[in-house]
C-alpha cells in the first residue's frame, strides 16, 4: 500500500502546480489591466487611503471644484477662487521636497489637469481690461500650477499634452506675474501681504526637480526656435528674452545648490555661457570655482564647434584668473594654445604677486616646452628674480634634479646592453651566440653592436655615463685611467658607416640635459677624420641641447655652418646637422633657425636622392622646431617644394618626413589646416597627395577625439588595396592621434582596430599595432600587451615587427617585467632574424629607457596638456616604421633619436626655496628671510599615490585617487598615478585646492597648519 500512496501523492502534485500557476496568471492579468487603466491610475485606490490621505484628496479636489466653477455659481467670487488656488499652491510647494517617492498632492491633482487647463483658457481669452489685480493673479498662479502639473505628464504621452507645455505656462506665469509686479510698484498704498506677494514667483520654491525639468525644455525651445523658426542665434537677446530672463534665474539656484554642471550645461545649450563671468561675483567663490573650472575644461574636449571650445576654456581662464588662481589658470591657456598662449603668459606673470607660484608657473612652461624669455624689465627691482625665472623656464637645472633622483633611488650605477638583454637566461642563447660558420656573421655582428648602440643610448639616457662610449667616473674604483679615450673609439670602430653615426650621436642621449659637461665630452669627436663620427658629434649636440635654453646657444652655432647654402660639409654631415638643429630646438619657433634651414629646403639637385634625403630632413626639423604653430613661411614653403617636386623625387621613401614636417605645423590646430589640405590636393602626384593630406587631417585634429574625423579616417581605410596604400596606413595611425587622451574615444577606437585586423588589407593590419601603441604611450595595460604579443608572432614579417617596436612603445621606461620577459622570448624565437631581433633589441632599450625613471607620454599636468614636441618626437618614430626596411631597418636609424623630444623624467620632486614665506611674524603673518643666493632644496614630504579617478561634476570633495599607497617623495608616477599630499603641514605653491602634482613642485609651510596634541606628546617622549 505504501508504494501507491506515494505514487498517488506524485500524481497529486502537478495539479497543485497548475493552480499555482492559474492563481499567478490572473494575478498578473490583473496587474496587467491596471496598468492600462486611465490616468486615475496613478491615484490610490480609496479604500487603500489613510484617513490622512483621503483627507488631503477631498481637500484638493475640493479646491478644484471651487478654482473652476463649473457651475458659474455666484457665490464663488474671485477671492474665494484665489484663496483654494493658494491652498493648492502650499501643498504642492511643501511636498515637492520629498525625494523618497511621489508627492501626494501631485497624484491627487494629475486627474484634474484637463479641468485646470480648460479654466485656464477661459481667463486667458478674457478682454485684457478685465484682467486685472485678484484675476491677474488667480491667472499667474494657475499657470504656476499648471506648469508643475505639465512637468509630471510630459513623459506619458497624450492627446492633451503639447511639446514643452510646462515651460509654455512657466513662460505665461511669468509674463503675468510681471504685470503684477508693475501694477503693485504703481499702488503707493501696499499692505505686508502684497511685500511678500512681490517675491511669490520663485522657481526654487517648487522643487529641484522642476527646476531640472524647466532646464531642459529651455534648451529644446531654444534649438527649436534657432531650427524650426529659422531665428538667428547671433541676432542678440531680442528674440530669446523670455528664455534668457528664466535662464537668469535658473543658473544662481544651480550654482548655490551644488549643481554646477547643470548650471553650465543650461548656459551651453542657449549659448550664453558669458552670463557665467557676468554673475561671477555673486554666484562663484573659492568653494566652486574649481569643480565649475573643471567642468568647463573637460566638456570643452567635446565641443564640435572651435569657437564653442575656445569660448568655455576662456570662461574657466577668467574664472581661474578672477580667484587668483594663476597655476590654474596658465594651465587652461597652454591648453588654448596659439597666439592666445602667447598673450597669457606674460598676463598672468605680471599678474601673479606670488614669486613661489609664479616660479611653479615658470616650471609648468618648461615641462610644456614653451619658448618664453621672461624682459630684463618685466618685474621692477627684481633682476635676480627674472634670471632665476628664465632658468626655470630653460630646464637649466633639470639635468641636476634628474642625476639627484636617480642618486636618491640608487641607479646610478651604468648599465650595459647585456644587463638588459640578459642572454643568459635565454634557452638557446640568444642572437649574440650564432655559430661563427654562418656567412652573413659580419653584418649581424654590425647590426647586432647597432642595436648594443641605441640600447645603450636609451637605457643611460641623462646619467652621464656608461661603458661604452663615456669614460668611467673619476670616483669608481673600477676606473679605466686614461685609456678612456681608446675605450671610446673601441666601441665606436665596432660599427660601420651610419652605425658609427649613431654611435657618436648616443653621446647626447647619454649627456642629455647637461649641456656644459656633454659639450666637452663631444668636442673631439667634432674635429675628427671620419665624416660618419663627425657627423654623429653633430647630431649629439642637437641631442644634447633637447629642451634645454642655453645663453651660449651652442647647437646653433655649432651646426650653421653645415647646413648653409654653399656648404661643403658632406652629405652626411648635412643630414645630421639638420635632425640635431630639429631635436634641439623642437617647440621653439626659433627664426634664426628658421633663416637657416630654409634654402636647404627650397635646393634641389643631383643626385636626386641624396638631395631629396636633405630636403625631407630639414623640412622635418622645421616642422619639429614650428610645431602647432602654423607658421605662413614655414608652410609656404614646404608646399612649394613639395608642388615643384619631380615624380622620382616624390617617389623617394623619405619624401614622408617633409609631409610629416608640413603636418607637423598644424598639429592640434583643427580647422586652420583648412587651406594647406587644399593646397596638397593640387599636387599632381596621387600617392603622395593623398599620404600628406591623411597626414596633415590627423595631425590638426589630433588629441580632440572629434568622431566625424574619426568615421573619415574610418571611410578611409574601407577600401581593399593591396598596394600604394600608405594614406590608409596614414589613417589608420590618425584614428588613434585623434581619439588618444580621452577616454570614451580610445576603447571605440580599439573595437574598431580589431574590425580592422579582421577584414582589412595587409597594409592596415601593419598599421594596427602602431595605433595601440599611440593610444597606450607608457602604458602598458595587459589587454593591450597580449594583443600586440599575439600580432608579434604574425606571419608578416613587417607587420610582426611593427607589433615588437609597440611593445617598447607602449612600455617605455616603465621596467615592466612581464614585457621584459616576452621580448626575451622573442629575441630567442627570431634569433635567426637580423630585422626581427634589431627591432626586439629597440623594444628593450624602450622599456629600460633611464633605467625605469623616463617616460614617452606626451601627455602632463594630470593629463590635461599635450605637449607638441613630445608627440612630434614620437610621431617621426611611428610613420618611419611604416616602411620599415627603407628607414629604420636601413640607414636613417638615426632618426630614433627624436624620442628624445619625448624623454622625460616621470618624477615627483618636493622642493622648497630659502627664501620662502614663513610663520612666525607678530600676528600669525608670515615672514620673508632675507637671503643672499635664491637656492632650491629638497623637501621630503608625505604623498599619497595612486589610480587616478574622475571627479568631474561631483559634489563636495570627492576622492581623487583609489588604490594609493602612501610615500615620502621623490616618488616615481606612472602614466595613470596622480599624487596628492599626505600632511597638512605645507601646501603646494600652485595655489590651488586641487593642486597637480608632477614634476617638481614647490612646496611651502602651511600658515594655517596647528600642530596636534598628539604630536606634542610625541616630541615631550622624545
Amino acid at each position: 500500500m505504501a508504494p501507491k500512496s506515494d505514487d498517488a501523492k506524485e500524481g497529486n502534485e502537478p495539479n497543485e502546480l497548475t493552480e499555482e500557476k492559474d492563481d499567478q496568471k490572473e494575478k498578473s492579468k490583473a496587474a496587467k489591466k491596471q496598468k492600462s487603466g486611465s490616468s486615475d491610475d496613478l491615484m490610490l485606490k480609496p479604500d487603500s487611503l489613510s484617513e490622512e490621505d483621503r483627507e488631503l484628496k477631498e481637500r484638493l479636489e475640493t479646491c478644484v471644484e471651487t478654482l473652476a466653477n463649473v457651475s458659474q455659481d455666484p457665490a464663488v467670487t474671485t477671492p474665494l477662487r484665489l484663496t483654494a488656488l493658494q491652498m493648492m499652491v502650499q501643498e504642492l510647494r511643501t511636498a515637492t521636497s520629498s525625494m523618497t517617492s511621489v508627492p501626494k498632492p501631485l497624484k491627487f491633482l494629475r486627474p484634474h489637469y484637463p479641468l485646470l487647463k480648460v479654466t485656464y483658457e477661459k481667463l486667458k481669452k478674457s478682454a485684457p481690461a478685465t484682467i486685472t489685480g485678484p484675476l491677474l493673479e488667480l491667472r499667474a498662479r494657475l499657470a504656476d500650477v499648471l506648469s508643475v502639473l505639465a512637468m509630471t505628464l510630459s513623459s506619458s504621452p497624450s492627446a492633451t499634452m503639447q511639446p514643452r507645455e510646462s515651460l509654455k505656462f512657466k513662460l505665461a506665469a511669468v509674463k503675468d506675474h510681471a504685470q503684477l509686479k508693475k501694477e503693485r510698484d504703481g499702488d503707493k498704498m501696499q499692505t505686508e501681504e502684497d511685500e511678500k506677494k512681490k517675491n511669490d514667483d520663485n522657481l526654487g520654491s517648487w522643487g529641484h526637480e522642476f527646476v531640472r525639468s524647466l532646464a531642459g525644455e529651455i534648451g529644446e525651445e531654444y534649438n527649436a526656435r534657432v531650427v524650426e523658426d529659422g531665428v538667428d542665434p547671433e541676432s542678440g537677446d531680442e528674440p530669446f528674452q523670455d528664455l534668457l530672463d528664466l535662464v537668469k534665474q535658473i543658473v544662481p539656484f544651480h550654482v548655490t545648490h551644488n549643481a554646477e554642471a547643470e548650471a553650465v550645461d543650461l548656459l551651453i545649450e542657449v549659448q550664453r555661457l558669458q552670463y557665467l563671468l557676468q554673475m561671477q561675483e555673486q554666484l562663484i567663490d573659492e568653494t566652486n570655482a574649481q569643480r565649475i573650472c573643471l567642468y568647463l575644461v573637460k566638456t570643452a574636449d567635446y565641443m564640435s564647434d572651435p569657437d564653442d571650445f575656445v569660448e568655455m576654456l576662456e570662461t574657466a581662464y577668467e574664472i581661474y584668473r578672477k580667484q587668483g588662481q594663476y597655476f590654474d589658470a596658465l594651465r587652461v591657456g597652454l591648453r588654448m594654445g596659439g597666439e592666445r598662449q602667447e598673450q597669457i603668459i606674460p598676463e598672468l606673470l605680471k599678474e601673479c604677486t606670488d614669486k613661489l607660484m609664479r616660479r611653479q608657473m615658470c616650471l609648468l612652461l618648461g615641462r610644456h616646452g614653451v619658448h618664453f624669455e621672461v624682459p630684463d624689465d618685466f618685474l621692477e627691482g627684481m633682476d635676480g628674480e627674472v634670471e632665476l625665472l628664465n632658468e626655470l623656464i630653460g630646464n637649466e637645472k633639470l639635468h641636476e634634479q634628474f642625476h639627484k633622483l636617480a642618486q636618491d633611488l640608487d641607479v646610478l650605477d651604468p648599465k650595459t646592453p647585456e644587463d638588459i638583454y640578459k642572454s643568459h637566461l635565454a634557452e638557446t642563447g640568444g642572437f649574440s651566440r650564432t655559430p661563427a660558420s654562418r656567412r652573413d656573421v659580419q653584418i649581424d655582428s654590425a647590426r647586432a653592436n647597432l642595436a648594443s648602440t641605441f640600447v645603450n643610448a636609451f637605457v643611460n639616457a641623462g646619467f652621464g655615463q656608461d661603458k661604452l662610449m663615456t669614460a668611467s667616473s673619476p670616483s669608481s674604483e673600477s676606473g679605466s685611467g686614461g685609456n678612456s679615450s681608446g675605450n671610446d673609439n673601441e666601441w665606436l670602430y665596432k660599427n660601420k658607416d651610419h652605425g658609427m653615426l649613431s654611435a657618436a650621436a648616443s653621446l647626447g642621449s647619454i649627456l642629455l640635459w647637461n649641456v656644459e659637461e656633454g659639450l666637452t665630452q663631444i668636442d673631439k669627436y667634432l674635429y675628427s677624420s671620419e665624416d660618419y663620427v663627425k657627423a654623429g658629434a653633430t647630431l649629439a649636440v642637437g641631442i644634447l641641447s633637447c629642451g634645454i635654453r642655453n645663453d651660449a646657444d651652442p647647437a646653433l652655432a655649432l651646426l650653421t655652418e653645415h647646413v648653409e647654402s654653399g656648404s661643403e660639409s658632406p652629405h652626411i654631415i648635412k643630414c645630421a646637422a639638420c635632425t640635431g638643429l630639429g631635436i634641439a630646438y623642437a617647440g621653439s619657433a626659433r627664426e634664426d633657425v628658421l633663416e637657416v634651414l630654409t634654402p636647404m629646403v627650397e635646393s634641389s639637385g643631383s643626385p636626386t636622392s641624396t638631395k631629396m634625403l636633405e630636403v625631407s630632413l630639414a623640412g622635418l626639423a622645421l616642422g619639429m622646431i614650428f610645431v602647432g604653430k602654423c607658421d605662413d613661411a614655414v608652410g609656404g614653403t614646404i608646399i612649394q617644394r613639395l608642388m615643384e617636386a619631380t615624380d622620382e623625387e616624390l617617389d623617394h621613401s623619405h619624401t614622408r618626413y617633409l609631409c610629416l614636417g608640413l603636418a607637423l605645423l598644424f598639429l592640434g590646430q583643427m580647422e586652420k589646416a583648412d587651406a594647406m589640405v587644399e593646397a596638397l590636393k593640387t599636387i599632381e602626384h596621387k600617392k603622395i597627395s593623398k599620404y600628406a593630406v591623411t597626414m596633415l587631417e590627423t595631425c590638426a585634429y589630433a588629441g580632440s577625439g572629434n568622431v566625424l574625423w574619426v568615421q573619415k579616417m574610418l571611410h578611409e581605410c574601407a577600401e581593399h588595396l593591396a598596394e600604394d596604400a600608405e594614406h590608409q596606413m596614414a589613417a589608420v595611425l590618425g584614428i588613434a592621434l585623434i581619439t588618444m587622451g580621452e577616454d570614451v574615444g580610445s576603447e571605440m577606437a580599439l573595437r574598431s582596430f580589431d574590425h580592422l585586423l579582421h577584414y582589412c588589407e595587409l597594409p592596415i593590419k601593419r598599421a594596427v599595432p602602431l595605433a595601440l601603441a599611440i593610444l597606450h604611450i607608457s602604458n602598458p595595460e595587459f589587454t593591450i600587451i597580449d594583443q600586440l604579443l599575439r600580432l608579434s608572432h604574425d606571419p608578416d614579417p613587417e607587420l610582426a615587427q611593427n607589433a615588437i617596436l609597440s611593445l617598447g612603445i607602449a612600455s617605455a621606461g616603465t621596467n615592466n617585467s612581464r614585457v621584459a620577459g616576452l621580448l626575451r622570448q622573442l629575441s630567442e624565437f627570431y634569433a635567426k632574424d637580423a630585422g626581427h631581433v634589431f627591432c626586439v633589441r629597440l623594444a628593450q632599450g624602450m622599456l629600460h629607457m633611464g633605467k625605469g625613471l623616463l617616460t614617452l607620454s606626451p601627455f602632463h599636468s594630470d593629463r590635461m596638456l599635450l605637449k607638441g614636441p613630445a608627440l612630434g618626437g614620437m610621431l617621426v618614430l611611428l610613420h618611419s616604421c611604416l616602411d620599415l626596411k627603407k628607414t629604420l631597418l636601413d640607414k636613417s636609424h638615426f632618426l630614433l633619436y627624436y624620442l628624445t623630444c619625448a624623454m622625460h623624467p616621470r618624477m615627483l620632486i618636493t622642493v622648497s626655496y630659502n627664501d620662502a614665506p614663513v610663520p612666525g611674524g607678530a600676528g600669525g603673518e608670515t615672514v620673508e628671510p632675507e637671503v643672499e643666493d635664491v637656492v632650491m632644496e629638497w623637501r621630503p614630504v608625505t604623498v599619497r599615490v595612486g589610480q587616478a579617478l574622475e571627479t568631474v561634476g561631483q559634489a563636495g570633495k570627492p576622492r581623487r585617487i583609489t588604490g594609493f599607497q602612501t610615500h615620502t617623495s621623490p616618488v616615481l608616477l606612472a602614466t595613470t598615478d596622480r599624487a596628492e599630499l599626505g600632511t597638512e603641514e605645507v601646501v603646494a605653491a600652485s595655489g590651488s585646492t586641487s593642486p597637480v602634482l608632477e614634476g617638481i613642485v614647490i612646496v611651502k609651510d602651511n600658515p594655517d597648519y596647528v600642530k596636534s596634541g598628539d604630536d606634542n606628546d610625541n616630541k615631550d617622549k622624545k
